[in-house]
């Protein structure tokens, strides 16, 4: 039987929680005692919906072969970023690779569980603003032309809040279509700057921060998972000048990302690292001034991890506030909308009683 060559097969696809799911695996199976290229065999065989089992087949593969863990790691970078790849290699080099990873498997359960706090905070009010638009729609879509039919058989001029919605009405029915063809346009238009150019992610991230109250959570959350990761690479045993190059993506913000390359590059000349820190003007006082201090005390992994650890619980006791706050507010809004429309709708027939 003949095979026809398909080219090259895709690369395996696995999203974040499946990476830490095998980052813990991996760790368990190291204690146990496996060696390494067994436990990655082991993990290739279990059958899962993920990527992950042609992942750590390939990772297998190139272990057999001779190369490193870190280097087979670096292969995939989608999965396996500069900070990922640096620590594993620190654990191979240093013989604690368990260790390694099952510190890095609790430093992404606890981001993963950052990040899910945030998203609940801000799924409540987006589902119900999204619900305030559909409402509005559908009400001047079908309601509004419905009224506006029995207004005309008044012969009498209509009060301008009802006029103000007609219009709004009719400008929805001729345009809407248009409109929403706009709108997803210019989203698919964003979405592919944003993927292609630094410029337009940096501009988002300073619009981002620029946010009252919300700007400030994600300034702290960002601030937050950079102290996380550079004192988790320096608890590690990697100098301070190469563990910044791989804070380039460790924060998932690019202004942070470009506030690193900065850093490093200040730090290359000779600054200290709390100095670089403020001259990006990105971090702040409450996260240099420690900084500052751990530098001259010699205790700047320590003092990194701890701010971090400040700074999350600040972002936790934020995201409460804005969910508390939040919530009364969208309810607020939805019912003024709402309200308003119905009130316009109903004012000429309220008017039309009194006259009769």
């Amino acid at each position: 039987m003949a095979l026809d060559e398909r080219g090259r097969a895709a690369a395996p696809k696995a999203n974040a929680r499946d990476i830490t799911t095998f980052t813990r695996h991996v760790a368990s199976m190291l204690r146990a005692g496996l060696p390494l290229a067994q436990t990655l065999e082991v993990i290739a065989r279990t059958p899962a919906r993920s990527g992950v089992p042609r992942l750590a087949g390939a990772l297998a593969r190139s272990l057999n072969a001779g190369t490193t863990f870190a280097a087979a790691l670096a292969h995939y970078p989608p999965q396996f970023d500069a900070l990922y790849c640096q620590l594993a290699a620190v654990g191979e080099a240093s013989g604690s690779l368990a260790p390694v990873l099952e510190r890095m498997a609790q430093e992404r359960e606890r981001a993963a569980v950052q990040r899910a706090k945030v998203r609940a905070a801000l799924a409540y009010p987006t589902v119900v603003l999204l619900f305030a638009i559909a409402i509005t729609g559908a009400l001047l879509a079908w309601v509004v032309p419905a009224f506006q039919q029995v207004f005309e058989g008044f012969g009498a001029a209509l009060p301008g809040p009802t006029r103000a919605v007609i219009a709004l009405s009719d400008a929805a029915l001729h345009y809407g279509g248009a409109c929403a063809a706009a709108l997803a346009v210019a989203q698919l238009v964003l979405l592919f700057a944003l993927r292609r150019s630094h410029a337009a992610r940096l501009a988002l991230g300073k619009l981002t921060l620029a946010i009252p109250l919300i700007g400030r959570t994600i300034a702290a959350l960002a601030a937050a998972r950079w102290c996380r990761a550079l004192g988790t690479l320096l608890a590690s045993g990697i100098p301070l000048a190469d563990a910044l190059t791989s804070l380039t993506h460790a924060t998932g913000h690019a202004v942070f990302d470009a506030a690193s390359i900065e850093i490093a590059l200040r730090l290359e000349r000779g600054e200290r690292l709390a100095a670089a820190m403020h001259a990006t003007s990105t971090f702040p006082s409450t996260i240099i001034e420690p900084v500052a201090v751990a530098e001259e005390s010699g205790a700047l992994d320590a003092v990194l991890l701890d701010v971090a650890a400040l700074a999350e619980r600040e972002v936790d006791e934020a995201v409460g506030i804005l969910t508390s706050v939040a919530e009364p507010l969208v309810v607020i809004m939805l019912g003024s909308l709402v309200g308003g429309l119905v009130v316009a709708l109903y004012l000429p027939i309220i008017e039309l009683g009194n006259v009769v």
